[in-house]
């Protein structure tokens, strides 16, 4: 028996307080059918208008197979007009049609900037020592006269906020609203509050710190009051009544402000709270605020107010004390035993006046807490006691770290029932899972998921410890695949991508800034390939996981302004020889504080993507129908190409410089100028990777191409004798050094224990664990044959040491799922098709391509020979060859 999801609205989590009036329309279908396809579906629609419990509904037949992102049938929805929508659909011709699905429920927030009658309202500027702005309490008071029927509130702020009502906080969102390009756009969020307000006396309350929007940003010391130097809010509360009435209470110049317990917040050195300080019922109706100051009106936002498109931040989980030590001088240390991201949730009691410190770092050194990698950001919160008991945890900061420091605890030590760690991040909906025979590469996939959760906060940031966290954009450009998979990312990065074009647009005369949000110095805002390249990539990828080519008709603009005006070129195309290039960053052999020092030429990697790019414009225009538009970047990368092989390579396929990465752009890029050639490219990828002695020679360029180079290049087993390499470097070293986040650097911390001297040293960097896509595709066995997923390939092959593999995956359509074992030489394999879906598999050591529909099927290959294991080093015969694990 086939059965319906209740439909989702766009890419949305929640479909309260949109931004779309006229949302696409999603839902899957699930059952026991086997081959069994869509005809057609039904839509029942009843339209709610707002304020009111007037109903219309509407039913429509469309014969269609679609079933993610349908267009919406009926007039456009209005600000706070809801909808509720269910689902039914019929299989195969003559089938019955489904039971209907459970009703969804979808209302726009506030869709025109004359919906606003608010006003933004600022708090005096109080300094801390550290001259950060002190968090501001801002208050009103109201009555209501009659029973409430529903009631919405709409806010944002300049800073980050936490709102009330009669006490009660507003939402489970932490850092609302999130760092956007605030100059262009600022998200808003729209809050259900029906069952917090009540008839008769009501305050409606906000605390707000300066986050993103004030607080200090940026390395070598940073820049404060990027975006302003005010604390403010703009908020407006809706209350509908029983008889039809409607009143709202907006922020003006009759709300008032003061300051609480939190002395000072910033993200970078923590939180500052005095419980002495805090202001006892201040957000309830009988507070008495008459010592409170006035607030400032300031012009409204210039800015667009906008509903997110992702899912907020939130607190996700909590994590327990693995054990409380002293360190060799004496100090308490808590160890979680994971590496993450948040802060720490207390509970203590002492003497009043009496301060706690706790200072956060990931990793230890020499047995005490590692503060160098820190760089200039204290990571530190205190805590100030009032005489009686807390429980305490910062709310406008966070914090990376595994390891805490615990300074002058009122009893002594703390016992570890007195602590936990919250975890927070964007809270995306989980997508991806793996898991295979081998710990450590389970243990590598697991520290990719744990690096992924605490560099998705808000935006997708290089590292969340140091005195930096920004949106690099290189970083995010070669981990998308593996995100897309693991997570659904869609919102959160679309809206992200966003903010790239209109500031590369607006102030970069076509650039694509380094970090998104751009909040460094124009000096270092430099067209740099790989990184600025992430403006037609990142969109690339998005639309290849989730089969939404809206993304590309929104992006088009900044993808033409990178390659038309953005990329600093030479007279025949090619990029300029003299700018500077990051290239590939973070190369193995660079030196500690020149990490850009690669063995691959940044002029060929750069080129290398000047040329993938450019076809990759082409094929956008060819899928949004822009037929003049797609020839015209076709021929430009066919040029482009020619020049680069001239440039580049010998007439054999031979790359100069001859490097695993250099080779592995050419062949995952298709840049050689004939199929010829890739047999030879393929040897010279064999022998560079063999007198490596296995070991890793990719920075972050490389990376996510050599394994999928020698799996296209029929060399698996190189790929996995790479995989499972346990000595520096490597993708295993790490986690015999026990890590539990992927590192920035493949050495940041010795096989002695010390920590790599380069001043830039991250233990929780995503960027390296774009291994994660090829472990997905090959070892698991599952990628989108076609965008979206409604075409599936199965291809997993076997290797190395990895005796069997599970894979699933959570599309658009359903669940994917592959599970392999490999057993005295015959190979089985299990695979789900969700319905309304189709697979292509390819099983290992065979050339066809099966076509399956939905449902379970088991396959197996006799007589299975993954080839030479494991395969052999070249050594030097002046050398000493190192002992084989394998």
């Amino acid at each position: 028996m086939v059965q319906v999801t209740p439909v989702t609205f766009e890419h949305h989590e929640s479909a309260l307080g949109i931004g779309q009036s006229t949302p696409r329309i999603s839902w899957k279908s699930s059952g026991d059918g086997k081959n069994w396809t869509q005809s057609s579906y039904e839509l029942k629609i009843s339209i709610i208008s707002p304020h009111s419990k007037a109903e219309k509904s509407q039913t429509f037949k469309v014969e269609s197979s679609d079933s993610v992102l349908v267009p919406w049938p009926c007039a456009p929805l209005k600000s706070r007009e809801s909808a509720t929508v269910q689902v039914r659909v019929t299989g195969p011709k003559g089938s019955e049609p489904t039971d209907w699905s459970a009703p969804s429920t979808v209302e726009p927030g506030l869709l025109e900037r004359q919906d606003w009658k608010s006003q933004v309202i600022a708090a005096p500027r109080t300094l801390s020592t550290s001259n950060s702005l002190r968090p501001a309490l801002f208050r009103k008071d109201f009555t209501l006269s009659k029973k409430v029927q529903s009631a919405r509130l709409y806010i944002t702020s300049y800073g980050v906020y936490e709102a009330f009502i009669n006490g009660a906080k507003v939402g489970d969102h932490v850092l609302a609203p999130g760092w956007t390009a605030y100059k262009y756009h600022l998200n808003y969020q729209t809050f259900d509050i029906t069952s917090l307000v009540k008839e008769g006396d009501n305050v409606i309350g906000a605390e707000v710190g300066e986050g993103w929007f004030s607080g200090r940003l940026g390395f070598n010391g940073g820049w404060r009051c990027i975006y302003g130097d005010k604390l403010a809010v703009l908020a407006q509360l809706e209350v509908a009544f029983d008889d039809g009435e409607v009143e709202v209470i907006s922020s003006d110049k009759t709300w008032k402000t003061s300051v609480g317990g939190i002395i000072s917040a910033e993200l970078y050195d923590g939180e500052t709270y005095d419980a002495s300080q805090e202001v006892p019922e201040w957000s309830l109706p009988a507070f008495k605020d008459a010592s409170w100051s006035g607030v400032e009106e300031l012009d409204f936002p210039s800015s667009k107010l906008q509903a997110p498109e992702g899912p907020p931040v939130r607190k996700v989980e909590t994590v327990k004390p693995k054990s409380i030590f002293k360190s060799p001088s004496g100090k308490t240390v808590v160890d979680f035993g994971q590496n993450l991201v948040g802060w720490l949730r207390v509970d203590v009691s002492g003497p009043a006046g009496h301060t706690i410190v706790f200072t956060h770092t990931e990793v230890l050194e020499h047995g005490e807490i590692a503060t160098r990698p820190l760089r200039d950001c204290k990571a530190t919160d205190s805590l100030t006691l009032a005489g009686k008991s807390i429980t305490w945890e910062p709310k406008f900061t966070f914090h990376g770290f595994r390891f805490v420091q615990i300074d002058n605890w009122p009893t002594g030590d703390p016992a570890l029932g007195d602590l936990e760690a919250v975890v927070i991040h964007t809270d995306m909906q989980r997508t991806g899972w793996f898991e295979c025979s081998e710990p450590m590469v389970n243990q590598l996939h697991e520290n990719i998921c744990w690096g992924m959760k605490g560099n998705f906060v808000s935006i997708p940031t290089d590292c969340p410890q140091r005195d930096e966290r920004l949106g690099w954009t290189g970083d995010i450009q070669i981990f998308s695949p593996t995100a897309n998979f693991l997570y659904d990312t869609f919102g959160m990065l679309s809206g992200w991508l966003k903010d790239l074009a209109v500031e590369q647009i607006n102030e970069l005369n076509g650039v694509v800034a380094v970090v998104v949000p751009d909040i460094l110095p124009k000096q270092f805002t430099h067209p740099q390939a790989a990184w600025s390249d992430a403006a037609i990539i990142t969109p690339w990828d998005l639309y290849n996981a989730f089969g939404d080519p809206q993304i590309l008709k929104d992006q088009l603009e900044s993808m033409k302004e990178w390659l038309e005006k953005g990329v600093s070129r030479q007279a025949n195309g090619l990029w300029d020889p003299d700018g500077t290039q990051l290239g590939d960053w973070l190369d193995p052999d660079a030196p500690p504080n020149d990490a850009g020092k690669a063995k691959t030429d940044p002029h060929l990697v750069a080129n290398a993507y000047l040329v993938h790019v450019t076809d990759l414009l082409s094929r956008v225009c060819t899928i949004l129908g822009l037929g003049d538009g797609a020839a015209h970047y076709k021929s430009e990368a066919a040029r482009l190409k020619k020049l680069f092989q001239a440039e580049y390579m010998t007439p054999n396929g031979r790359l100069a410089p001859d490097t695993m990465t250099s080779v592995s752009l050419a062949i995952a890029f298709d840049l050689f100028a004939s199929p010829d050639q890739i047999p030879a490219a393929a040897n010279r990828l064999d022998k560079i990777v063999r007198y490596s002695n296995f070991r890793i020679g990719t920075g972050f360029v490389g990376t996510p191409l050599i394994l999928p180079s020698l799996t296209a290049t029929s060399q698996t087993q190189l790929a996995y004798r790479m995989l499972l390499e346990k000595k520096c470097p490597s993708w295993l070293y790490p986690i015999t050094m026990g890590a539990t986040t992927m590192w920035e650097r493949w050495d940041s911390m010795l096989p002695d224990g010390s920590i790599n001297p380069g001043s830039m040293t991250s233990f929780n960097h995503y960027a390296l664990g774009s291994v994660g896509a090829w472990l997905h595709a090959t070892v698991g066995g599952i990628s989108a044959a076609e965008p979206g997923w409604k075409v599936i390939r199965f291809a997993p092959i076997p290797g190395g040491t990895v005796t069997w593999a599970k894979i699933r995956h959570l599309s658009p359509y359903g669940e994917v799922k592959c599970e392999w074992e490999i057993k005295d030489g015959k190979f089985d394999v299990k695979i789900v098709v969700p319905l309304n879906c189709t697979g292509e598999v390819k099983l290992p050591g065979e050339d066809k391509l099966q076509k399956v529909g939905s449902g379970v099927y088991e396959f197996s290959v006799e007589g299975y020979q993954a080839g030479e294991w494991p395969p052999k080093a070249i050594f030097s015969p002046f050398t000493d060859p190192e002992k084989d694990d394998f």
